[in-house]
């Protein structure tokens, strides 16, 4: 496979004994989506800078196309789209006026950057609001006209840096849809996101990051097997008595029992199909309960088990 960014023991330090990024090494490919996970203060951010050529790196080496990446790589950084979470347009433009102006800097042919425009106006669902200025559109909008901004000029390498925050569930929609079209066109895509469930939907690829290191690269499916967690079964059950959770923490295969309000969480470390145990034991001890299911460890809890549940500044 053609690989569209090698990043190689990279390592940023701002202050000394204190690394940003420390050793880091990933490769993107041609054509795919890879989610870029980590928490807050992980090196996500400064891993992408390191990337683009924003932020001066202390040691390592980066390819983009093959090519070394550096400040003035222009021809490099012409192929490139970036959206950052920030939203950066002109409030004096309209948003055709916006789009043809980001398109511009990189495309001159009048007819050409026309068509490029149209295209991203149509991507993004902005048809109806060509000749609005930003500050008439709503925050979805605007949503949209930031990205469109960014990969007017079709890129074949894009950032997206959580794009989706603080939108409504249509407009969530209609950015997945639109980040699928531009990797179905040939575009590569480097995805940071906080939401779990866009990674595993949107993602080819995920790499989780914490501590400026690496911690785990793969499918969805594939991280989860990392998970040492194996089955989880959750009871909604009233005024469950303490004796019993201590007994269901005794039981076969069980590692963690939890009972929060009227529901109660149990967390297997092996075996599988847990709950036809669970069910018995419910009955024999003539437990009600109004609910049980099972399900297999998610993208969250892969994450949360990777890097911790404390809380991150």
């Amino acid at each position: 496979m053609e690989k569209v960014i090698e990043v190689k023991n990279l390592t940023k330090e701002y202050k000394k004994g204190t690394k940003a990024v420390d050793d880091l090494s990933l490769e993107v490919y041609k054509g795919e989506i890879v989610g870029l996970l980590g928490p807050n203060g992980s090196g996500k951010s400064t891993t992408i800078n390191c990337i683009l050529s924003l932020l001066k790196y202390s040691s390592g080496a980066i390819k983009v196309f093959g090519k070394e990446m550096n400040p003035d790589s222009y021809d490099i950084k012409s192929k490139i789209g970036v959206v950052f979470q920030d939203v950066s347009v002109f409030d004096e433009l309209t948003v055709y006026e916006n789009l043809d102006y980001f398109c511009g800097l990189y495309i001159k042919d009048k007819a050409k950057r026309k068509e490029l425009v149209e295209e991203a106006v149509e991507l993004v669902g902005l048809q109806d609001f060509k000749k609005y200025r930003p500050k008439q559109l709503s925050g979805g909008l605007l949503r949209r006209l930031n990205i469109a901004c960014g990969i007017a000029h079709k890129p074949k390498l894009i950032f997206f840096d959580e794009p989706t925050v603080a939108v409504d569930p249509q407009s969530r929609n209609n950015i997945l849809s639109g980040i699928k079209k531009l990797r179905d066109e040939g575009a590569t895509i480097v995805y940071t996101t906080h939401y779990m469930e866009e990674a595993e939907i949107l993602c080819d690829r995920i790499i989780i990051l914490d501590k400026g290191n690496v911690l785990a690269s793969g499918t969805s499916d594939e991280l989860k097997e990392l998970a040492d967690i194996e089955e989880k079964v959750t009871v909604e059950v009233d005024d469950l008595d303490e004796k019993y959770i201590a007994k269901i923490s005794d039981l076969k295969n069980v590692d963690v029992v939890t009972y929060t309000g009227n529901i109660l969480l149990i967390t297997y470390k092996k075996g599988k199909n847990n709950i036809s145990d669970m069910v018995e034991f419910l009955k024999n001890n003539r437990i009600k309960y109004n609910k049980i299911f099972s399900e297999r460890p998610t993208l969250n809890d892969v994450f949360l088990e990777l890097t911790g549940k404390e809380l991150r500044d």
